[in-house]
């Protein structure tokens, strides 16, 4: 007796603007966002043989700079309810690359489903010679249907590498390879048509699930030769948290940290490093403005997050109502608090 054959894995892709959407409108030849999500599709003729059922459907047409902090949330909350109905086998999210790590390092904080959610777009338009949004939209939708990714939380897939959310950088302005991860590389690629799956992530985030009800601005201000603080301390003055990405592995100059003392005792200030890859530290350097003597002025340590997703993590905190003693066991993991220190 033959066996009837499994149903095909359905897909949900999403659009969210962005150049994999945009066409020229202009006499010039400037490019907005046109497209749907089914105008993408249909510029990827190889999905229909590959045994998948791929829903569609437009969210926004925004540019990625445009994408609001609320928009992202309520696009986690509509993921959210269909993962409970599992109506879907794998969520692709397609968006304008300029904003695309902190979008998809965002929903990882918000979106607890087991279905796997990926993030893709492209780095040349439609209309581009090379044009590289069909290529990484064919890779996406293979990913989030494969039953590897379940689990995995939200995953960034880009000329056909995997990446982790949490440590995907946008390196490059214009190279359709602009993504990549300075501290672990790829958690896998895809090849021949199917995800092969080399690595998973040391530290996947806990969505935080308090309601976000509360309203909270977070700075990120950067350290940079000859800076003496001036323009840093009125800025401290207006917001609810700050990041400051320090210098190397974590420090300031030593001019700044009056400052960030003071500050530190009225919000929760957050000291991340600058650089590309790697992390700030604890206790290696103890000079005034280095990274043990503002972590022991009540600073909390980035740790491997970089000064975007630092921001990230710390908002979503605040804006949950979340106090200094909870701010410092989230940020723990990343390895630079008094709660992750080895």
């Amino acid at each position: 007796m033959t066996k009837p054959s499994p149903p095909s894995p359905k897909v949900l892709a999403i659009s969210l603007g962005g150049t994999i959407t945009m066409t020229p409108t202009t006499p010039e030849g400037a490019a907005h966002p046109t497209l749907s999500a089914e105008d993408l599709l249909a510029a990827v003729p190889q999905l229909a043989g590959i045994g998948i059922v791929v829903k569609t459907q437009s969210f926004t047409t925004k540019p990625g700079a445009s994408l609001a902090f609320d928009e992202i949330e309520d696009l986690a909350g509509q993921l959210q309810a269909l993962d409970s109905e599992s109506t879907f086998d794998g969520f692709v999210v397609a968006q304008r690359t300029d904003t695309l790590e902190e979008t998809s390092y965002l929903l990882s904080l918000l979106y607890a489903g087991e279905t796997p959610l990926v993030i893709t777009g492209a780095m040349r338009a439609p209309y581009l010679a090379g044009a590289d949004g069909p290529a990484n939209l064919l890779a996406s939708v293979t990913v989030a249907a494969s039953p590897q990714a379940r689990g995995l939380g939200v995953l960034v897939v880009f000329n056909d590498q995997v990446f982790d959310a949490t440590r995907v950088r946008k390196t490059h302005s214009t190279s359709t390879n602009a993504f990549t991860a300075p501290d672990t590389g790829p958690l896998g690629t895809v090849a021949e048509g199917r995800l092969r799956l080399l690595a998973i992530p040391a530290h996947k985030p806990l969505p935080l699930a308090a309601a976000m009800t509360r309203p909270a601005r977070v700075g990120l201000y950067t350290a940079s030769l000859g800076d003496d603080g001036t323009l840093l301390a009125p800025l401290l003055e207006q917001v609810d948290g700050m990041v400051i990405a320090g210098f190397g592995v974590g420090h300031v100059p030593a001019a700044w940290v009056p400052v960030l003392q003071e500050a530190g005792q009225r919000i929760p200030v957050v000291l991340a490093s600058r650089a590309e890859g790697g992390t700030t530290l604890t206790r290696a350097y103890g000079f005034p403005g280095s990274e043990k003597d503002l972590l022991d002025r009540g600073l909390i340590g980035a740790g491997h997050l970089d000064p975007y997703k630092a921001r990230l993590l710390l908002t979503v905190l605040l804006r949950s109502g979340a106090h200094r003693d909870a701010i410092l066991a989230t940020f723990a993991p990343a390895g630079t608090t008094a709660e992750g220190r080895g």
